[in-house]
């Protein structure tokens, strides 16, 4: 079955990087666009990141361009999410989506918290 697993959120504090993982198994990963998402306490689900199928396109929200960087490896059927410079705006928990037409999987998230 189709499984988006994501791995590496944890408590970290202001300036501090992270990279998330979100391996997938159960589809053609190599022909899905992916996606970050992410939600906070009180606030509805936002795009992060995407990147193309091929990886050769991206776009990032405004709040995170310049310290986030998304990125795939269609052999090991993963995409990341490299993230620096964490603000403590960047709480939330991060979801991992795949997207191809009018078909789109979930991941069950992973939890990013900035210490105050």
């Amino acid at each position: 079955q189709v499984q988006l697993v994501e791995s590496g959120g944890g408590l970290v504090q202001a300036g501090d990087s992270l990279r998330l993982s979100c391996a997938a198994s159960g589809f053609t990963f190599s022909t899905y666009a992916m996606s970050w998402y992410r939600q906070a306490p009180g606030k509805e689900r936002e795009l992060v990141a995407r990147i193309t199928s091929a990886g050769s396109n991206t776009n990032y929200a405004d709040s995170v361009k310049g310290r986030f960087t998304i990125s795939r490896d269609n052999a090991k059927n993963t995409v990341y999410l490299q993230m620096n410079s964490l603000k403590p705006e960047d709480t939330a928990v991060y979801y991992c989506n795949a997207k191809m037409s009018w078909t789109e999987y979930w991941g069950q998230g992973t939890q990013v918290t900035l210490s105050s």
